[in-house]
Order: C-alpha cells, then structure tokens, then sequence
C-alpha cells in the first residue's frame, strides 16, 4: 500500500485557478507519477467566481467529473449543455474526438471538483453521461467507464465501516478524515493498493472517490 499526501502533489496556478495533480501532468512531470492503470489524471480544480476553462480538445479519453462545492457549467461539440452539481457524477467520453468547455457558473461563489481521466477504449462517436449518486454511507456505484476501470463513492460514516475486496485500487479522499487499518487519510489524500486486498475504510461524514482498476468492468 503507498499513501501519497495531498500536499505532495503537483501544484498549478494561473488565472484564477489552482489545481492540485495526483499525476504527471501538463509542465510537471516525475516519472514515478506516471498513472494508475487506466488512470491518467486526478486533478483537484478550484475556479474563482465565473472563471474557467475556454474549448479545448480531447481524444481517446473518458473523463469523470465529480463536484465537491459549487456548480460547474460544462458543454462541448456535440451540442450538449448543462450543469454539474455535488452529488452528481459526470462522463463525457471523447471517442474520436471532442471539444468541451468548463466554467464556475456562479460570478460569486467558487467552484472546486474533482476531474479524472482514463484511457478509453471507445474510439467512435463522443458519448456523454451521468449518474447522480445516493446520498448517505455506503458504498455507491457511479458512472461506468471504457476503460479496465470501475469509479465507486465510499462513505464511511460512525459505526458504518465500508468494505471492499480489490485487486488494485486507489482510494481519494475528498471530504472528512478516513482510516484504512493503520493509516489515517485527510482530504487530498490518496492510497494506491498494489495487490489483492480487503480495505476496511472508517470514518465520520467522510467520503472518498475509489478507483478499481484491472477489470473487467466496461
């Protein structure tokens, strides 16, 4: 098991944004910090009151965004338009390719959300989806993605351990403190599971995002 804490991670900040990246990504790069299976990025966004990012281009990638404060104003080329509230788990699969925008969509409140990407398998036509996610502990299912991948909700809550069996996972802790057996995780920070494992997860009004990775999961 490997703990990455939150503040180890990359830090970008330009133009009233400041992201925190679990991996390699834009101008940082570590080799050690490559990815997780599938997984290519886990970017922490807070945007200022209305700002954002313009259209911009993916490809060959799903991304999975998951609002922790504030709403997210998102569309893209395939005409679509909406916004993106906490509690709500959203994929737009980019396929052959596809050009989106993201903004804070309130000019007074900020915005902080959690993006990811993973390398897709769908290569046709732009897909986009989401699912909106059950309040209280548990551990909930969120949106599924083209990838040897599996996203779930955990929120442990007081007398309300969450368990789970993985192969490989990786465990981001966005609200609360959780503990995994020994270890005590705050929000910004990750456990990457390397083997087949039982996780018993703690904690009280916390919640984490968790990645299974291996497959197979469509």
């Amino acid at each position: 098991m490997i703990v990455r804490r939150a503040h180890e991670r990359f830090h970008t900040l330009v133009d009233r944004i400041e992201t925190f990246h679990s991996f390699s990504y834009g101008r940082h790069y570590d080799p050690d910090h490559i990815g997780f299976g599938d997984l290519m990025a886990i970017n922490e966004e807070r945007l200022a009151p209305g700002a954002g990012y313009d259209d911009h281009h993916h490809a060959d990638v799903d991304i999975v965004t998951w609002v922790l404060e504030g709403t997210l104003a998102h569309e893209d080329s395939t005409g679509r338009r909406g916004l993106v509230t906490p509690g709500v788990a959203q994929r737009l699969s980019a396929g052959e390719g596809v050009t989106h925008a993201e903004r804070n969509a309130s000019v007074t409140a900020p915005l902080r959300f959690v993006q990811m990407m993973v390398r897709s398998t769908n290569w046709a036509a732009p897909e986009y989806a989401q699912v909106e996610v059950p309040e209280g502990p548990g551990l909930h299912d969120t949106v599924p993605v083209h990838a040897a991948a599996r996203l779930l909700v955990a929120r442990p809550a007081t007398d309300t351990p969450v368990e789970i069996t993985v192969e490989s996972a990786l465990v981001h802790v966005t609200r609360g403190t959780v503990g995994a057996g020994d270890l005590t995780l705050d929000p910004g920070d990750e456990l990457r599971v390397t083997e087949p494992a039982t996780l018993v997860l703690t904690g009280e009004e916390a919640e984490a995002l968790v990645w299974l990775t291996g497959g197979p999961w469509g």
